[in-house]
């Protein structure tokens, strides 16, 4: 698909894998599911430079969380039927929902209105949010492997690890451990974990979580992180919007975290806006849009959803893949 390309108008309908909803379209789905959230409570949700209104609120995510209350229901259903088939009582696993993109599109925005919407059913589950970058290698192992300009790039992830925390929260484990990683200092921190116990619904956000990798000749089975996923997410926009995004966010930082002395990045508070410019658009250009193109563009046609932002960071199109 080129840039700048709906889903629809790349296939014929009749053949797209997708089926494509203008805003006015799918807020029409929402039927009667109630606005829980406050306009305070959103405007507390999102992420720095990556507005949303309540109203997108009411006509993107509720609709979107209806279709997802559908869904895990049905899975339920099928819980219920595999152990009655089994003869078995094996108890319910989390229902988990991947959530992918570029870095500056707003995927903790939309995993973070996710997890307020689905909290707030009237059954009340209990609905938890990881990111991938607590499984990135710490800073002192890429610095090692010269890896830390490729931190983010699918090599930069302790793959492994990532894939024994989603086998545990599959099987149904208690308290499975998560490292946790802080944007203040850019790095995975020693000796911290969050520990996850058997939530109904699990949000997994992270870069490549679509990822998939060349299958062996062998047959042999390779596990992919989005194997362990019921629902994705893709959260999308052109390249050159991106680019806007990702230097005005990186121009706002200057201002503020970078600010603190603590901050990895504080050395980019004391520099020129040229200097800081020049900065931003080097890492846009040689790390986030590389990665982009190579591993996290190609994975959108893995979906099962994609939203489609427009430059004023609106979700103008979404698409969901047909059953």
């Amino acid at each position: 698909m080129m840039r700048g390309e709906c889903m629809d108008e790349i296939f014929p309908a009749e053949l797209s894998p997708y089926r494509a909803f203008s805003e006015a379209e799918w807020a029409r789905l929402r039927a009667d599911t109630p606005m829980t959230l406050t306009e305070e409570e959103v405007v507390r949700l999102q992420s720095l430079n990556d507005p949303v209104s309540i109203a997108q609120v009411e006509s993107i995510y509720l609709p979107l969380s209806r279709l997802l209350s559908f869904y895990v229901e049905a899975m339920q259903h099928v819980h219920l039927a595999s152990n009655r088939f089994l003869g078995t009582r094996d108890t319910m696993v989390p229902y988990i929902i991947g959530v992918a993109g570029s870095v500056a599109v707003g995927k903790s925005t939309t995993a973070r209105l996710l997890q307020a919407l689905l909290a707030r059913w009237p059954a009340s589950p209990k609905v938890d949010l990881i990111t991938t970058d607590g499984f990135l290698f710490p800073n002192a192992t890429l610095e090692r492997d010269d890896l830390m300009r490729r931190k983010g790039f699918p090599e930069s992830y302790d793959l492994p690890e990532l894939l024994r925390f989603l086998s545990e929260i599959k099987a149904g484990r208690r308290n499975v451990r998560a490292p946790v990683y802080s944007h203040f200092y850019y790095d995975v921190m020693p000796g911290q974990s969050v520990y996850i116990d058997r939530p109904d619904i699990l949000i997994v956000e992270g870069l490549n979580v679509l990822q998939t990798s060349k299958l062996p000749r062998d047959g042999r089975a390779v596990p992919y992180v989005s194997d362990f996923f019921d629902f994705s997410v893709y959260i999308d926009a052109e390249i050159p919007v991106l680019h806007k995004w990702y230097v005005e966010r990186f121009m706002r930082l200057r201002e503020t975290a970078f600010r603190d002395e603590g901050s990895y990045f504080h050395k980019y508070s004391k520099i020129s806006d040229r200097e800081a410019l020049e900065i931003a658009n080097d890492l846009w250009t040689n790390i986030n849009m590389e990665n982009l193109v190579e591993n996290i563009l190609p994975t959108r046609p893995r979906a099962d959803l994609v939203l489609t932002k427009a430059p004023d960071h609106t979700i103008g199109q979404v698409a969901l893949r047909k059953i």
